[in-house]
């Protein structure tokens, strides 16, 4: 096959098929680097947890894939489905969210990608596709829809008024920046309010010092918006009165940690809950920073609760004290039971693991509650063989 004709014919903002039986390339034994999950509780209990794959590092050969469980965590399947485009455009940073009627989403970016080592194209997508029934084993998906340039690795959250508000960004970290989409080279807020049948930007944030972006979006007690930004030096926040269309300038949050991935969300108590790296105050942080040196590795996953919208934070239990674990994403399930997926170690080991617990484990540091568990293996590839 002439790989350079077969490349000239895929364009990365063209739709790709799901493939429902996947072949032996995607399963367990034919990975090797995988890592940034996502995951999601369906009403019924059954588990679905997303992450990409492919190749030995990020690349080309990148494709997002979905597994099962319906025991509760304790056994999983191989991939029921996969999103793998042709050539040179790569499939990444997937993620799973409920929405208010019940129907699992599925969402990924995809972008081309060069055999040189160049894995952004200056524009990206995030795509998106749905099931009417997240309790099948099997569950068949809609047609994929371009919702926005950019990336979104984290969960939608739905307001007050019904609005659903997605985390989206155009990256500026890396060198290859479009002229014509220097107005969405921020934080954005890309929002539908047609339940999923349509989307537009509704507004951004400038954070200074931002990396991948990355952020959250939460909607706080007095109507506010409160968005939550990865930044070099730890998570950086800006804030919006008028619903998304104008964003307070960017400043740090004080919440700490490393340059990496969190995960915030409103529990159904109605209190915060935050999954992030401990080993490191927030005064150190950006004291590191501001020396131009990095912040410690990423290890001591812990997850903490907030009763007064973010203002402090209280408990604090371990969920890994491990180096090379990160990009927490989490969702509750209908009892109160919280499930936070994270990866270990992606390209020696390519695990990808599950903690299971309640906010009162949260609280007390320890888990106490029958069924809470911690470093539950989802799957592991071995890493690079």
């Amino acid at each position: 096959m002439n790989r350079k004709a077969t490349i000239l014919k895929v364009n990365p903002l063209d739709p790709v098929k799901i493939t429902y039986v996947p072949g032996n390339k995607y399963k367990t034994l034919g990975r090797q680097f995988q890592g940034i999950p996502g995951i999601e509780v369906a009403p019924s209990g059954r588990i679905w947890a997303t992450w990409y794959s492919g190749g030995k590092t990020e690349g080309p050969e990148n494709f997002v894939l979905i597994v099962t469980s319906a025991d509760n965590g304790k056994s999983w399947s191989e991939p029921v489905a996969v999103i793998d485009p042709p050539g040179n455009v790569r499939a990444y940073d997937p993620t799973l969210w409920l929405d208010p009627s019940g129907r699992l989403w599925w969402f990924w970016a995809q972008c081309y990608s060069s055999d040189d080592g160049k894995i952004h194209d200056g524009r990206a997508g995030v795509w998106g596709v749905y099931t009417e029934n997240p309790s099948a084993e099997h569950p068949v998906f809609s047609a994929p829809v371009r919702i926005a340039n950019g990336v979104m690795m984290n969960k939608p959250v739905v307001l007050s008024s019904g609005v659903w508000a997605l985390p989206t960004a155009v990256w500026e970290y890396f060198g290859l920046k479009l002229d014509e989409l220097k107005n969405e080279r921020f934080s954005n807020m890309t929002i539908s309010t047609d339940n999923g049948k349509s989307f537009r930007l509704q507004g951004s944030a400038d954070i200074p010092h931002r990396g991948f972006d990355e952020h959250m979006i939460v909607e706080l007690k007095d109507g506010r918006l409160w968005m939550l930004v990865r930044t070099l030096y730890g998570i950086g926040q800006s804030f919006s009165a008028d619903k998304g269309k104008k964003w307070s300038p960017g400043e740090n949050s004080n919440i700490g940690g490393p340059n990496s991935r969190f995960f915030i969300c409103r529990l159904s108590s109605g209190n915060l809950l935050l999954v992030n790296h401990a080993d490191i105050s927030p005064g150190e942080a950006f004291k590191l920073f501001n020396e131009g040196k990095q912040c410690r590795e990423r290890s001591h996953l812990t997850a903490c609760i907030s009763d007064d919208d973010g203002k402090t934070w209280k408990g604090g239990l371990l969920i890994d004290e491990r180096d090379e674990v990160s990009y927490p994403d989490g969702a509750q399930d209908k009892n109160g039971v919280i499930r936070i997926i994270y990866d270990h170690e992606r390209v020696k080991q390519g695990n990808i693991l599950m903690a299971s617990f309640t906010e009162e484990d949260v609280m007390a540091g320890k888990c106490m509650s029958q069924g809470s568990n911690l470093k539950n293996l989802i799957n592991t590839t071995g890493g690079l063989k």
